[in-house]
């Protein structure tokens, strides 16, 4: 529960219908089961206690009597756990029959949901013995030891310890009309939605009930705890095939395999899902004036997490979403190029060549464009301008590059004007410091402006965001360009990219340079070379890209803090990295993320191609001068 991940848990258990004790004994087997395995949120199925399917029984008042009895022994055997147990029971008021959800926490029963919609079709004769609950607000006597009970649609259940844990209900078929109350729920402030139901099994209706739930918590920015009737239910006209579903925000949790009336858990994240509603404006929210609000309490431990982070989370795991997203974003920073030659009516583009990843993703994207258009690709112009750090292979790469791109190559060495530079304003050649280095790209820079001058062209950035991010980038050197094709594809990403051109182009001896540019260091190349090799790594001076676009990620896209980080990033990689080299790295990417902003803060144009961005005018509107305390 620390850090805002909840363990659920949505079970039926194999029940006798119409025999309430038994079903019990059942029940509170698995309200014990999942104690232990460290579940604070329980929903069993529709009408768990009597059983979904009993017909005109339950107009008969032995079974209601002995529903109400086992609702009490279920509760009573809540003393002292931490949990809150959603169950489903008929109850009887005004001698009138409802469909409901039982809300119980630790020996007390917080609130009844009746059923609002009532199916009365196909199967389906609800409206035979049941009432629709919509409209219904009453206290209901429980008797001396549970004293009166609030019966109503509209209700919400707060976590004390937790302030985004707020927990509502509905049943069933209330998921399958336009307007589930549901939606009413996460307006006025719940983040988590459980729906005890009875939802029959027919050819091709698990997928629909998978997306239907999945979509609904996507729409509600809400986990949803879905918990189906099984095995034991009559099968007289129709089969139950216990198909639960924990979903969070439009993704499948955990689901359970039918006809094996199976527990199933998840660790759902409220904090996440409050972050999300803080972000989308658009989501409105606060609307109780005419909600019922209930109390209760779990104790706050730290669980172990089941749920599992990709280390890439922007990289799809799975190869075909992950080339469709490839290809996808190729053609959105290609139109947003195409759109940018065809204002400006730009014939030519300027690209500084390296050999490195960054610049090759840029020159593909360059040629994509062209081709857009109908621009002859000799009209991209790739500069070469090797100097003190430039090494044999990078170079061949970026010369093979271009010849098989049949793009024009233009060389260019700054040696001498780099050292003309340094005589100039009176720096030692020997002094390898940041002025040695940043002399050398803003050297680059000043090139590529002036070569785009002479052709009438635009010089097209190369840096990534997960540069951005770290401020890794020399201030208006190759942080400036006139269109950044980049600006918002973080460096784990980049290199995806490139792979997939590299596998579904039809040029062999492309593909072969591509392959060679993935298996090439990362490196800026400002510092001479030791026996022909690059004497400069990127990842051993700022730290491993994937551990800061897993920060960036999380950070940015949540809001999440430090502390969340360490604990997910432990998880994740586990076993690649050691506790004290995570924290390093995350101590360091806090520093360079706030201390970076002003470079951030005049970045060119480029295109938004994911759901983080660092924009300026767009997604990170952040000051220059903003502390990082908070956060540290």
């Amino acid at each position: 529960m620390k850090d805002g991940f909840i363990k659920v848990a949505a079970a039926t258990p194999k029940i006798k219908v119409a025999d309430p004790a038994y079903n019990t004994e059942e029940i509170l087997k698995i309200i014990d089961e999942t104690e232990k395995n460290g579940a604070s949120i329980l929903v069993f199925s529709e009408l768990t206690i009597s059983g979904y399917t009993c017909g005109d029984l339950f107009l008969q008042q032995p079974l209601l009597t002995e529903c109400k009895n086992q609702l009490l022994r279920i509760v009573k055997a809540t003393e002292n756990k931490s949990m809150l147990v959603v169950v489903g029971c008929p109850i009887v008021i005004k001698q009138k029959l409802y469909n409901c959800a039982v809300v119980i926490s630790d020996g007390s029963i917080l609130g009844i949901v009746p059923k609002t919609h009532l199916p009365n079709y196909s199967e389906f004769y609800e409206l035979r013995h049941f009432t629709s609950g919509e409209g219904l607000e009453e206290d209901l006597w429980f008797g001396e030891e549970f004293g009166y009970v609030n019966v109503a649609v509209n209700q919400l259940f707060k976590c004390k310890e937790i302030p985004e844990l707020v927990v509502a209900c509905e049943i069933c078929e209330d998921l399958w009309v336009p307007l589930p109350p549901s939606t009413y729920h996460a307006m006025a402030g719940a983040t988590v939605i459980c729906n005890p139901s009875a939802s029959v099994e027919t050819t091709t209706k698990e997928s629909y009930r998978r997306s239907l739930v999945s979509n609904q918590s996507a729409r509600l920015l809400a986990a949803y705890i879905y918990a189906d009737a099984g095995e034991g239910e009559s099968t007289q006209d129709v089969v139950y095939s216990g198909h639960h579903l924990i979903c969070e925000n439009g993704s499948v949790l955990a689901e359970a395999k039918r006809f094996t009336n199976e527990i199933i858990y998840a660790d759902i994240d409220v904090q996440k899902l409050a972050a999300e509603r803080r972000k989308m404006t658009s989501f409105p929210g606060g609307q109780t004036d005419d909600y019922f609000e209930q109390e209760f309490s779990l104790e706050v431990k730290e669980n172990k997490i089941t749920r599992t982070f990709p280390k890439a989370p922007f990289v799809p795991d799975n190869q075909d979403e992950r080339d469709k997203r490839c290809d996808e974003i190729l053609s959105l920073q290609s139109m947003g190029l195409k759109k940018r030659l065809e204002h400006t009516n730009c014939k030519h583009a300027v690209v500084g060549i390296s050999g490195g990843l960054d610049s090759t993703l840029a020159v593909l994207v360059t040629a994509r464009a062209f081709d857009l258009l109908d621009i002859p690709r000799e009209n991209l112009i790739c500069v070469t301008m090797p100097c003190f750090g430039t090494t044999d292979r990078t170079y061949q790469n970026a010369v093979s590059l271009i010849k098989e791109l049949g793009a024009t190559l233009k060389e260019v060495r700054i040696e001498k004007a780099v050292r003309q530079h340094f005589a100039d304003i009176g720096h030692d050649e020997n002094n390898h410091d940041v002025t040695y280095e940043n002399s050398q790209a803003r050297e680059r820079t000043q090139i590529l402006m002036d070569m785009a001058n002479q052709y009438n062209g635009m010089v097209i950035g190369t840096g990534d965001m997960s540069e951005l991010a770290l401020g890794w980038a020399t201030y208006n050197g190759d942080h400036m360009s006139m269109y950044a094709v980049n600006c918002s594809v973080p460096k784990t990403l980049v290199r995806y990219l490139v792979l997939y051109y590299a596998e579904t182009t039809e040029n062999k001896k492309l593909s072969e340079v591509l392959m060679d540019v993935l298996d090439t260091p990362v490196s800026p190349e400002l510092l001479p070379p030791v026996d022909g090799v690059i004497s400069q790594k990127t990842e051993d001076l700022v730290g491993p890209y994937e551990l800061h676009d897993f920060f960036l990620y999380y950070m940015l896209r949540f809001g999440f803090p430090k502390s969340k980080l360490y604990r997910m990033a432990k998880l994740t990689f586990d076993g690649v990295y050691d506790d004290e080299t995570i924290k390093k790295w995350l101590d360091k990417f806090y520093w360079r993320f706030f201390s970076q902003q002003f470079k951030r803060s005049c970045l060119p144009d480029g295109p938004k191609v994911g759901s983080v961005a660092v924009s300026p005018r767009g997604d990170l509107r952040m000051p220059s001068d903003a502390s990082p305390t908070a956060w540290i």
